[in-house]
């Protein structure tokens, strides 16, 4: 049997070779706040170092609240590597086995695992224990009970916990949902959201059950979750689900090729919503209500994203998702600044007993209650 270290030295070697999403637009523009910011800056260490992390970081370059100052990987040569790209001193860059001492490390004020899923939890409860505040990617783990121990623990530990929902801060999402506050749409009648790609290489992480916890919902179905939620401005009370699966080779027993799923709301409010990795231009989200509509295609790409409502086009300049999501994430931890959509653990439980009921009724055929 392998052990621990050895499957996470064989998982952050895999991880360099991360798949950017073909569905994702990558032009981005640099990020240049207009007023010169002398406010407390938050020093991040990333964990787990491969296309996600690597973009994170390099989004960070410009950030002014946030700053990223140390390291966590498996792999000794990128180790080195992101010490010359990113200037991080060699005392505040960790493996696995040493992760825990940066508790000893007071230039460290929290650390963002962007590993495969299923080490979320064991990462973010060492993370916790070492006092460091903790901000997981999304999927925040690959369950609800996996997720809520994860709150637990940092809430035992007198650390916060955050969740990497970028589309949080994203100006045009925010703008849709002034709109749907303000009553501008009247009531919400209906959400749509289609979110898919076709993945690639079938040996990678996201096809692997054991790494990340499913398929497709696991990765972008969990945008349609999450956007159907802050675009409604409610949380579901049942869904339905039907899977769909065209290639058992590449999708084996536990990893979803696609998924539909259907929401109901306390308000009569319906969703529709689908995930794949077999169809590509799958990237919209659209609200309707009795006064007015809105369409954002691409939705939750990483920019720039469009969208329209019935009143014309929403134009705002697009900023580097991660860029914005972190300096947000300095105001939440160090400022204690209320982000207008839920960005922390608790938020990230709701999504997970969503997926854990989405399953659930694949495998039910039948209408499961949610009490989120």
């Amino acid at each position: 049997m392998n052990t621990r270290r050895d499957f996470l030295h064989k998982l952050t070697a895999s991880a360099i070779a991360l798949p950017v999403l073909s569905a994702f637009n990558s032009q981005e523009k640099k990020y240049a706040p207009a007023k010169k910011y002398d406010g407390p800056v938050l020093r991040v260490a990333i964990c787990g170092l491969g296309s996600y992390g690597t973009r994170v970081a390099d989004a960070m370059r410009d950030c002014k609240q946030a700053k990223l100052v140390g390291a966590v990987s498996g792999t000794p040569s990128k180790l080195t590597d992101w010490q010359s790209k990113y200037g991080i001193p060699a005392k505040n860059c960790y493996n696995y086995e040493t992760l825990d001492e940066i508790k000893n490390n007071p230039d460290i004020d929290a650390v963002y695992v962007t590993t495969p899923n299923s080490l979320h939890k064991p990462l973010i409860l060492r993370v916790a224990k070492t006092g460091k505040h903790a901000i997981s990617e999304k999927p925040m783990a690959v369950n609800a009970k996996d997720a809520q121990d994860m709150v637990d623990a940092c809430k035992k530990a007198g650390v916060k916990l955050l969740v990497g929902y970028r589309m949080h801060f994203e100006p045009k999402t925010l703008e849709v949902i002034r709109m749907r506050k303000a009553g501008e749409m009247g009531k919400i009648l209906f959400f749509q959201g289609l979110t898919g790609f076709r993945i690639g290489d079938p040996t990678q992480w996201r096809l692997n059950k054991q790494l990340a916890g499913g398929g497709s919902m696991m990765d972008i179905g969990i945008y349609a979750i999450n956007g159907a939620r802050y675009m409604v401005g409610e949380d579901p009370i049942w869904v339905t689900a039907q899977e769909t699966k065209t290639d058992h080779e590449k999708f084996k027993e536990g990893v979803d090729e696609t998924i539909t799923f259907q929401f109901g709301f306390p308000s009569g409010a319906q969703a529709s919503c689908l995930s794949s990795y077999n169809m590509n231009n799958l990237d919209k989200f659209f609200l309707n209500g009795e006064k007015g509509w809105a369409e954002m295609v691409p939705s939750t790409g990483y920019g720039p994203i469009k969208g329209r409502t019935n009143k014309g086009e929403l134009d705002f300049p697009h900023v580097t998702h991660q860029t914005v999501q972190m300096e947000e994430f300095s105001a939440i931890l160090l400022q204690g600044k209320q982000p207008p959509v839920p960005v922390d653990g608790e938020e990230g439980v709701k999504d997970m007993k969503i997926i854990d009921a989405i399953y659930a009724a694949v495998k039910s055929g039948k209408k499961e209650k949610l009490n989120l």
